[in-house]
C-alpha cells in the first residue's frame, strides 16, 4: 500500500511539472506553488498581464469534480490572503489529466459563476 501511495504521489508531481513546463513553452508566466496542508495555495499560479492571477489545482486522480472545485476555491482564497490581494484578482481552475491523452487534452474545471464572472450567490 505504501509503495502504491508513493507511486501515485510521484505521478501527481510529474503531472504538475509537465503541465508547468508545457504552459511555459506556450509563453505563460507559470510558477509552481509549494505550500501544503490547511493553508495550501494550489499547485501552479499563472501571472496574467493585467495584474491578476490564476491558481491551478492539477489533478492526476479519479475524477471527482465537486471535491476538486471546492479544493481549488479554498486554495484561491489562501493564495490571495497570504499575499494581501483582493480575492477578485485571483481566479482558480482545476486541470485534470486525461488518461492516454496529451496535456493539451486535459480537462479544465471551474464553475459557471467563476467562468462568467457572476456574483456569488448568498
Amino acid at each position: 500500500m505504501a509503495a502504491r501511495n508513493r507511486r501515485n504521489k510521484r505521478r501527481g508531481a510529474d503531472w504538475e511539472a509537465e503541465l508547468r513546463d508545457e504552459l511555459r513553452r506556450t509563453g505563460l508566466d507559470v510558477e509552481r506553488l509549494r505550500l501544503t496542508g490547511k493553508d495550501d495555495e494550489g499547485d501552479l499560479v499563472i501571472r496574467r498581464g493585467d495584474s491578476t492571477f490564476l491558481v491551478v489545482e492539477a489533478k492526476n486522480a479519479k475524477f471527482e469534480p465537486g471535491t476538486f472545485i471546492g479544493e481549488a476555491e479554498r486554495e484561491r482564497i489562501n493564495f490571495a490572503q497570504h499575499r494581501g490581494l483582493d480575492p477578485s484578482a485571483v481566479d482558480s481552475v482545476v486541470i485534470v489529466r486525461r488518461r492516454g491523452a496529451s496535456w493539451r487534452r486535459a480537462y479544465v474545471l471551474t464553475t459557471v459563476e467563476a467562468y462568467f464572472g457572476l456574483e456569488a450567490e448568498q
